[in-house]
């Protein structure tokens, strides 16, 4: 049931884009059934959860590190996926009202996003597993960014500061995960949290606990990386209702929740949560009272109301968790009703500010009811839901810490933001529907911009907003009803049952008291409101919170241009000075290493490396000295043979073959390069070759040295032996360099072909873009007179070659391509062997005009990627992605070839490669060349004058 719940608000983004895309915002309706549907699904098995405790399913994802699609549904997660669909739900009815019946496909993305979001949530809160945990935690991240991103001009610059600081929680997230996994030695989120190393190993708890804890902040907007709450409310309202107000900041509190039987206790976790989370309640009160956006003000409110429910989570006990997660259902009811008021408001009236609004009460009074129970519970007022929430937490915090004074000085902090949550709840019902606010801006130069005449919104605008007040009303006055169900959540977030005694009324208690008082005050505040407003309105720090993350962002983005303009030169010193630095701190590494390094020559065939390394030298040192482009080209190529050697003497077949065609395919394409420099270097200082020489010779003697040292020639490693004897097991193939590079780490190749594909693409871009220097070969007319100049004729031999050659290039390739898994060869081999037909093809053309091959090349690129990636969902659809899949080819004779789903991949892998190859001579070798002709020939017209072109020039045209 729960993971195709989780497929079923998966395929609700496609239904909702591909619905919208024809009834455009009445697509809202479709999204809010749907989502609605799976929220009675949960309400439906939430009586089974409660009795029979949770319900878990796995489907395997990454088998061989144990990570899997590990779902779990219990009290916790039922009551989150009622908030995250239950108020999605609602959203998207709202939506089908708010968004402009103009720009239909706009809407599109707005529903893809809202929805993708929404399945988003889903699956963080069924995740069983940190690892799918963690991957959902950053989808949502990218869901906020772009539905902020898209919300206008001005929302780029909120957008970004928003993702900055999700982001790095969510790195602190990922190195608490890694940490997890390695000392635990479980991704199962249910057994990490049931691990002994909690109780036996204070400091690693106290640190994971921290980064934990950071992480959620960043999330759930707690001091201090409050600001990018109220900095997102450039995004429209209802992402706000749903995003920053009633689902994606409770992602924080879930992972609070989720974690804290594993942290509760721990000293570190309970002074990072009480303290950012009652700071968080004082200034989010306080720059509630400032503000006159009525958006903002939710913001500020917004962040304020959850850090009471972080401080709460840090108490740790059964019934502090109990109070936090119904003070997370009273928070996600009233803030969702209270942000879809908002936003009918803005359309109805035209403006949020509370000094132009005027008198909406009376012509709005449907809205002023909704407003009323929804404000009224979130300032706590008997008999609402927020009431009973609000004094649980006082109660909760008075009895935190070790000592009273803790719980003394918890109390007295969110009394008083609870003083400010009062009274900027009348600021909102005051402010918004009566003449309070423009009576005390009468010189506002926009005082008159609200409509003349103005009436309530349509029910299908409101109706949405009124549930969430409303059932703040009726939870309220039925909170025994939730007993049993936040007993379950408490159990599941504490590890300890707990049966909890929430009740409308306790009789008189402490906490009753409080919350007198804190009414009391707080309405003192509302009738004091317009003495108070100066003193509140002082600036007290001399930047905010955005200015300050702009200013870091802005400085960070200056020191990274700094240090790339270091490097980003063509001064060889200045830009070889870090390969240098590193070069130095590797050698340290390899002379500490020396006393365990391998032997510098094999001591059976000495004679072997001798001498290959004497034709490297015969080949590097007189590339050394040589004043020729073309030279220097053919002698490094030749150094580059020698290493393919090497690597064949030394058994390693496929990478000697990988060297040696790679090599040459480097040389024709420098040679097309150096068609369009100068045939000879230019000459150089005497003593700065000298210096130059003896950095060379320095650096070589320290690589090598580090070299010998870390790796040197020593027996088989473990991890050698271990795909010696487990290839064929694990993968159906014997050549182990391919098993490697396309089963076992056949993500890391799928990630560097995805690369070389955009590479190119980039590579062509730029290079079509920007001017190249012409061939610097003499005229056609004066060429065309000599030999060399007779093109058709001096290619003739090659063509003649190129004919013969090409049948046994292609079925060498072929050969190469199927025999990859078992013998030397495989996807990347073979594509060489091809590319060196097509660079065959181009030397033997007569002009660059035909020498171009006529194969699209982008699609090349695409073809390779989407290839690749379709042969890793053919193992995931068996066990994992990318997983190998064995399958056979009948033979006519009987029996069958057998092949696994590796040869779909490295068929990708064959086609990104071919791809590059094929960009490589057109763009420099064969279109830009001609590209480059013409510009010359439009920039220089030929002059009247000029001589024809001879017989042998108009039969290298005509080729």
């Amino acid at each position: 049931m729960l993971l195709t719940l989780l497929g079923a608000t998966l395929a609700i983004v496609g239904l909702t884009a591909a619905v919208s895309a024809v009834i455009g915002r009445a697509a809202g309706w479709v999204a809010a059934a749907a989502l609605a549907g799976c929220a009675a699904v949960i309400a439906a098995a939430a009586p089974a959860v409660v009795e029979g405790g949770a319900v878990r399913e796995t489907l395997p994802w990454l088998p061989t590190i144990d990570v899997a699609l590990r779902v779990r549904l219990d009290g916790l997660a039922v009551i989150f996926l009622l908030i995250v669909l239950g108020i999605g739900a609602l959203v998207m009815a709202y939506s089908a009202r708010y968004l402009s019946t103009r720009d239909v496909h706009r809407h599109t993305g707005y529903f893809v996003w809202m929805t993708l979001f929404a399945f988003a949530m889903t699956g963080l809160v069924l995740a069983d597993d940190i690892v799918l945990l963690f991957v959902f935690w950053e989808l949502t991240t990218l869901c906020s960014f772009f539905l902020i991103n898209r919300s206008g001009r001005k929302a780029s610059a909120p957008a970004v500061r928003t993702l900055i600081v999700t982001a790095i929680g969510g790195l602190i997230l990922l190195l608490a995960v890694v940490l997890i996994a390695a000392r635990t030695g479980t991704t199962v989120l249910h057994e990490v949290v049931a691990a002994e190393v909690w109780a036996t190993d204070p400091a690693f708890t106290s640190v994971v606990a921290v980064l934990v804890a950071l992480a959620a902040l960043t999330k759930s907007a707690q001091f201090p990386f409050h600001y990018w709450l109220p900095d997102a409310m450039v995004a429209p309202t209802p992402v706000s209702a749903y995003l920053h107000a009633a689902a994606m900041v409770k992602a924080g509190i879930y992972l609070l929740l989720v974690l804290s039987p594993a942290f509760a206790g721990n000293g570190a976790w309970q002074a990072v949560l009480m303290v950012s989370g009652l700071t968080t309640a004082l200034l989010g009160g306080y720059l509630a009272l400032r503000a006159v956006d009525l958006k903002q003000i939710m913001a500020y409110s917004t962040v304020g109301q959850l850090g009471f429910i972080v401080a709460t989570i840090g108490v740790g006990t059964p019934g502090a968790i109990a109070t936090a997660v119904l003070f997370t259902v009273s928070h996600a009811l009233f803030k969702a009703a209270l942000f879809m008021v908002v936003g009918i408001i803005d359309q109805q009236a035209g403006t949020r500010d509370i000094r132009l609004l005027r008198g909406l009460g009376r012509r709005m009074r449907i809205t002023l009811v909704i407003t009323a129970l929804a404000g009224l519970s979130m300032a706590g007022v008997f008999p609402l839901l927020g009431f009973v929430a609000k004094e649980y937490v006082l109660g909760a915090l008075l009895s935190a810490g070790p000592v009273p004074l803790v719980g003394v000085l918890a109390v007295t902090a969110a009394a008083l933001a609870a003083v400010a949550t009062v009274a900027y709840t009348g600021r909102i019902l005051l402010g918004a529907f009566t003449d309070d606010g423009a009576a005390n801006a009468p010189e506002h130069p926009d005082r008159h911009r609200m409509p003349a005449y103005l009436d309530e919104a349509s029910a299908a605008f409101w109706v949405p907003a009124a549930i969430p007040a409303f059932l703040g009303l009726g939870l309220g006055l039925a909170i025994p009803t939730l007993r049993p169900l936040l007993g379950s959540a408490a159990e599941a977030a504490s590890g300890e049952a707990y049966a909890p005694t929430f009740a409308l009324f306790s009789g008189l208690t402490i906490e009753l008291v409080l919350s007198v008082t804190i009414l009391a005050l707080g309405v003192l505040a509302i009738v004091l409101r317009h003495r108070l407003a100066p003193v509140i309105a002082r600036r007290v720090l001399p930047m905010t919170a955005i200015e300050v993350v702009e200013r870091l962002r802005e400085g960070a983005i200056a020191l990274g241009g700094r240090i790339g303009r270091f490097g980003a030169t063509d001064a060889h010193t200045q830009h070889l000075a870090m390969p240098w630095l590193f070069l130095l701190v590797l050698a340290v590494v390899g002379f500490w290493a020396a006393p365990n390094a391998g032997a510098v020559v094999d001591a059976a065939e000495p004679w072997t490396d001798a001498l290959l390394l004497a034709m490297t030298a015969v080949t590097v040192i007189p590339a050394l000295v040589a004043r020729s482009r073309l030279v220097a080209v053919i002698l490094i190529g030749g150094a580059g043979f020698v290493v393919a050697l090497w690597f064949f003497a030394l058994g390693a077949i496929d990478v000697g073959l990988t060297q040696l065609l790679v090599e040459l395919l480097t040389v024709v394409a420098l040679v097309l390069f150096l068609r369009r420099l100068p045939p000879l270097f230019h000459r150089v200082r005497r003593s700065r070759t000298v210096v130059t020489g003896v950095i060379a010779v320095v650096a070589g003697v320290l690589a090598t040295a580090a070299t010998l040292a870390l790796t040197g020639r020593r027996d088989l490693s473990p991890a050698g032996r271990t795909f010696l004897e487990s290839a064929y097991a694990d993968t159906g193939g014997t050549n182990i360099v391919n098993t490697i590079l396309v089963d076992y780490r056949a993500l890391d190749t799928f990630g560097e072909i995805t690369v070389v594909a955009v590479a190119g693409i980039v590579l062509s871009a730029v290079l079509a873009a920007r001017r190249i220097q012409p061939e610097r070969t003499p005229e056609v007319g004066a060429l065309g007179r000599t030999a060399l100049g007779r093109t058709a004729d001096n290619t003739l031999p090659v063509r003649v070659v190129a004919r013969w050659a090409a049948p046994i290039v292609i079925a060498l390739s072929i050969y190469l391509f199927l025999r990859g898994h078992y013998e030397p060869g495989g996807g990347f081999i073979a594509a060489l062997v091809g590319g060196t037909g097509f660079a065959l093809a181009y030397l033997g053309a007569a002009s660059d005009t035909s020498a171009p091959v006529r194969w699209p090349y982008r699609r090349l690129f695409a073809a390779g990627v989407v290839i690749a990636a379709l042969s890793g969902i053919w193992g995931l659809a068996v066990g994992s992605f990318l997983k190998p899949v064995r399958f056979g080819i009948p033979l006519p004779w009987g029996g069958e070839y057998g092949f696994t789903s590796a040869l779909v991949f490295d068929l990708g892998v064959y086609l990104a490669v071919v791809a590059i190859v094929i960009a490589l001579l057109n763009e420099v070798g064969g279109v830009l060349g001609r590209r480059a002709e013409e510009t010359e020939t439009n920039a220089d017209p030929p002059s009247s004058t000029g001589s024809d072109p001879t017989s042998d020039d108009r039969e290298e045209v005509r080729a």
